[in-house]
């Protein structure tokens, strides 16, 4: 590569940053072969299921700017970007536990859980995972701006994005594929499905430790007068700190929703200063990105039911749900254009 030509610990950084992208795209793969399927044989219907898959793009589009405004202005010692990045990174935890595991959950609430219980709590999980894996990979990418700003860098880090970002499709394509029913773990852990998260919960866990290690710079403030953070934090938050709890209340419900409201405007302003060519680029990336993720959501639904003739809310044990878990796992075309993608990655690099 030859990146190494630049300086001895410049690869080391570019790959320890843009490693949890790897963890991520891992996970959302693994997800775009299974969260479907899951949803189905929990008894969603297919309508719904697609509605429950556009919750968690919706909210990215809501509050995707505003955590970044956020994180631009934000002053501490672990950077700007890192709380974030671990705070979603949470959320990516929890989903990644909650969705395999949705039955034994809904059995621990009610001894007789309702059938809705199973599905709605996928739904949320599904909903949480789609959300902070956005977020979370939009501020990877600020990130990448904030460490490496020479053009040159800037450059030869984001080819390392897209490097890693690939080998984490590959991975998260991989993994479903091959049948890990017969390992004495998965049955322990309760299947295919559990297994699996329980990989990507250790990759992900992994990579998100990789963050701790990033030399992020935090900003001073412009060589002022230097305050303490709680009382930073105290003047900034809580001015209303000793008004009566009601009135407390109502200032803060204020305070967001002008907030939320002044975000819109900002958002015309900004969308009015964009050029021409940027917008013919974005209409081209939207369909584009819709053709695919159409295919992608639907490809493993589509081989379990349509070509091996299974049924995903059969019976556990029974032979049209065995001809359904046969065909959704069969992502091998998938995972070859995901290595093709990488070598094409590796080969820019």
């Amino acid at each position: 590569m030859q990146v190494e030509k630049s300086s001895p610990g410049l690869v080391w950084r570019l790959l320890m940053v843009n490693t949890l992208s790897c963890g991520l795209e891992a996970c959302m793969a693994a997800g775009t072969v299974y969260i479907p399927p899951l949803l189905l044989q929990a008894g969603m219907e297919e309508r719904y299921m697609t509605m429950v898959l556009a919750v968690g793009p919706v909210l990215g589009l809501i509050f995707i700017p505003m955590i970044g405004s956020a994180s631009d202005s934000r002053q501490g010692r672990f950077g700007r970007r890192r709380p974030f990045i671990w705070m979603l990174g949470l959320g990516v935890l929890l989903s990644l536990q909650v969705i395999p595991q949705a039955w034994r959950l809904a059995a621990l609430m009610s001894p007789h859980p309702p059938h809705w219980l199973e599905a709605a709590l996928q739904a949320g999980a599904v909903c949480l995972m789609d959300f902070c894996g956005q977020a979370c990979l939009t501020l990877l990418l600020a990130l990448l701006s904030d460490l490496f700003p020479v053009e040159e860098e800037n450059r030869k880090a984001f080819s390392v994005n897209s490097l890693m970002i690939s080998l984490g499709g590959c991975l998260g394509f991989f993994l479903p594929a091959v049948d890990w029913s017969q390992v004495p773990i998965a049955t322990y852990l309760g299947g295919q499905e559990a297994f699996v998260y329980a990989l990507l919960t250790f990759l992900f866990l992994s990579c998100v430790l990789t963050t701790a290690f990033i030399p992020e710079k935090t900003r001073t403030g412009g060589g002022g007068k230097k305050t303490s953070p709680l009382k930073s934090v105290n003047s900034r938050c809580f001015p209303h700190l000793f008004l009566p709890r009601p009135q407390c209340f109502l200032v803060t419900l204020s305070r967001c929703a002008s907030a939320c409201m002044s975000v819109l405007p900002r958002a015309y302003r900004a969308c009015k200063r964009v050029p021409a060519v940027i917008w013919r680029l974005f209409v081209a990336e939207t369909c584009s990105w819709m053709a695919l993720t159409s295919i992608m959501l639907f490809f493993a639904d589509f081989i379990g039911e349509g070509l091996y003739q299974g049924v995903p809310s059969a019976e556990p044990h029974s032979q049209e749900r065995k001809h359904y878990d046969e065909g959704r796992v069969y992502v091998w075309p998938v995972w070859v254009s995901s290595c093709s993608v990488w070598c094409q990655c590796c080969a820019r690099c």
